[in-house]
């Protein structure tokens, strides 16, 4: 904004501008936070996968147990295959708490060597007819029998062969 101001005893003119740009960002400031962004683009992205790989690692430890206490499957197996998923799922997030910063590669390692001792399991049952259709105590979750990437798995799979 541009302000003139008179004297009218010496008819003397000033002028001045002011600005507003308190709070505002300058156009160096812009640039600088974009070049910051661009420059910790890729460390985000790898911060952003590994807790995607714990969140999942998480969620199967949640599913698996959950498989296991559900009251359609609980009863379908057999007990040593339970010891083992549970002491498994028991040491995974035991793991879990004594790790919290681990990598990516840990955390899926985690959580495919767990999907190697219980797909095979839940494999077992569905053979023998053990798993209703729909698959209940599932989440219908990757890696899971019935569930998307999995062999078979899919929308409208019954978990029975057919």
């Amino acid at each position: 904004m541009n302000v003139t101001a008179t004297d009218k005893g010496t008819a003397k003119n000033a002028k001045i501008t002011i600005t507003n740009n308190k709070g505002r960002l300058s156009k160096d400031e812009i640039e600088r936070l974009i070049k910051d962004a661009e420059k910790y683009k890729d460390a985000d992205e790898k911060i952003r996968k590994r807790v995607e790989a714990k969140n999942a690692l998480e969620s199967y430890c949640v599913s698996v147990k959950h498989s296991l206490s559900d009251d359609k499957l609980k009863d379908k197996f057999d007990s040593s295959d339970k010891n083992t998923m549970e002491e498994k799922v028991r040491e995974t997030e035991s793991w879990l708490s004594s790790n919290p910063e681990a990598d990516t590669a840990e955390y899926e390692g985690k959580l495919k060597a767990l999907e190697n001792i219980f797909n095979p399991i839940m494999q077992k049952i569905y053979a023998q007819g053990g798993v209703p259709p729909g698959g209940a105590g599932f989440t219908g979750g990757a890696g899971f029998p019935g569930g998307p990437g999995y062999p078979g798995g899919g929308p409208g799979n019954t978990g029975h062969a057919g």
